[in-house]
């Protein structure tokens, strides 16, 4: 099968009956077993197609994490109609950006969402203004609205016969937030998203049958795919830091929920909130977390709160996902020793998809073209520190334009490889251990040291919520949101990496899709 579309097809076929989507909601959450959402993503790829919509047009999507969103993305794939993610709390100037460089034919939008046109021309200039809601698309969408172009064929005889869409076609595309320059387009074609589920679901186990509280995008897609049945939470899920944990610990509870993937922003608060009332969850049987560095002490929580449920950390990136994970268990006091004594982080065995190397750290240089016997040269031995780059079918090649390919893109006899940005090392035992961002490195007179060195040492410190070390005028300094007793424990365990100050404050910067990822450029203007 070459499209998530006909991967969810023979779902349907399959498990007619089971449930694929259910909205948490405590009233009026929509509910579709497999087969009702493929025949209402057969009405909507209909409806789509009547307003002129075909293969290859590109739709803004604002809509959050819901039925409608599902069942308006696999329409969209049905088409071959592409999906562009951005942001919109980037700012109207990230809005522009992004449809100048893929310009829309439709914006699929919520009501409040369509109140961006109001301040933003570009949203003005795209030609159809869509609103999802039930699945019809309701066009009267204050100010100013598309008109309806007739009534629309709403038989799937009408639409285009499935091989139409080819694997190499585009389907999503997500934008960077652009805060280091213009935001880069990652394009995810139909043959890609097919090659990550076909990594990921074995990765994290996925089992039809099986009840996923979905928090994240991408790994819904995987469930559906799995013959999994996706709850979808009715919190906040744009601020993984600030969820209602007692919220979710009653939506596990009331559905069943047996599985999870989330930032570990998401599981601190539903850790917070399983203390506060006593309770085990004890219905988990996985549970995921990614997206951000996962400390030992996220993993021994959750176990905690979770204790019949297989715990693990996997590490992965917008371009490769998953690249490597570790399962709580597996952890030995060995492993802590050297966490705890400037080791780094340990993130586990790479996936068996994907080819992992660890090259000399030349980040911030462009590597250009390589053949075997350079690339050999640049690959580093087992325990040295370097750049971690990435290869597989579930890797994406390149960005839109070449946008980003120079910096993160290099060949080795003509196949692409991806700088991950992140420094590592593997042990003799072929684990992957990460020393931080690359460009996050502090080098000066007295070496070199990475950010997880020294954050991994911290973070075992109890009271330390979050750590970063940073250079700051020529300083080696630590951040740390901590109490001021935590101070003397902070100096002694960290003598080795020679710091010039241990900084106490209230709120250290963190990325805003996971809320757990140290912002550092925003910590250095914090800072001074």
């Amino acid at each position: 099968m070459t499209t998530i579309a006909e991967i969810l097809s023979g779902q349907a076929r399959a498990r007619p009956d089971t449930l694929a989507l259910v909205e948490a909601r405590p009233t009026g959450g929509r509910r579709l077993t497999f087969g009702e959402l493929e025949r209402e993503v057969e009405r909507a790829a209909a409806e789509l197609a009547a307003w002129g919509l075909h293969r290859g047009d590109a739709v803004l999507v604002f809509v959050p994490m819901s039925v409608d969103l599902y069942v308006s993305l696999l329409a969209m794939f049905r088409l071959g109609v592409v999906a562009l993610f951005l942001d919109p709390s980037a700012g109207r100037r990230h809005l522009e950006q992004c449809c100048q460089r893929w310009p829309p034919r439709a914006l699929l939008a919520t009501r409040r969402a369509h109140l961006l046109r109001l301040v933003c021309p570009a949203l003005q200039r795209i030609p159809l203004k869509l609103i999802p809601s039930g699945w019809w698309p309701n066009t009267r969408c204050w100010p100013g609205w598309s008109r309806r172009p007739g009534a629309p064929a709403r038989h799937p005889a009408s639409l285009p016969a499935r091989g139409d869409v080819r694997p190499e076609d585009p389907a999503l595309v997500t934008f960077t937030s652009g805060s280091t320059g213009g935001p880069k387009a990652a394009v995810r074609t139909h043959g890609f998203l097919v090659a990550q589920h076909r990594v990921l679901a074995p990765a994290i186990g996925l089992a039809a049958g099986d009840v996923d509280l979905g928090t994240l995008p991408i790994f819904t897609l995987a469930n559906l795919a799995s013959g999994v049945t996706t709850v979808l939470s009715a919190t906040e899920l744009r601020r993984p830091g600030a969820v209602d944990g007692a919220q979710v610990m009653e939506e596990i509870g009331r559905h069943r929920v047996n599985r999870i993937a989330a930032s570990p922003a998401f599981f601190e608060r539903l850790v917070a909130a399983a203390r506060a009332g006593g309770a085990v969850l004890t219905t988990l049987r996985h549970v995921h977390t990614g997206g951000a560095p996962v400390f030992p002490r996220v993993l021994a929580d959750l176990r905690a709160v979770a204790p019949q449920a297989e715990v693990v950390a996997v590490y992965g990136s917008t371009e490769a996902e998953p690249i490597a994970h570790l399962a709580a268990e597996e952890i030995t006091e060995d492993d802590l020793a050297a966490m705890r004594s400037g080791g780094g982080l340990l993130a586990g065995q790479p996936v068996e998809a994907i080819d992992l190397r660890i090259v000399r750290d030349r980040w911030g240089t462009p590597r250009g073209a390589l053949g075997a016997a350079e690339f050999a040269a640049e690959t580093l031995p087992t325990g040295e520190v370097g750049e971690i780059v990435v290869a597989g079918e579930h890797v994406l090649p390149g960005y839109l334009g070449g946008v980003g390919d120079e910096e993160t893109k290099f060949r080795v006899d003509g196949r692409v490889w991806h700088r991950t940005g992140d420094a590592g090392r593997i042990d003799d035992r072929g684990r992957l251990w990460l020393l931080g961002r690359c460009a996050a490195r502090i080098d000066d007179a007295r070496g070199r040291l990475y950010p997880f060195a020294v954050e991994c040492v911290a973070m075992e410190i109890s009271g330390v919520r979050r750590a970063a070390a940073i250079a700051h005028r020529d300083r080696r300094l630590l951040v740390v949101e901590a109490p001021t007793e935590c101070l003397d424990s902070l100096r002694a365990a960290l003598v080795w990496a020679h710091l010039d100050e241990v900084r106490m404050v209230r709120a250290i910067p963190v990325d805003r899709r996971h809320n757990a990822k140290i912002d550092y450029p925003a910590l250095r203007r914090m800072l001074g």
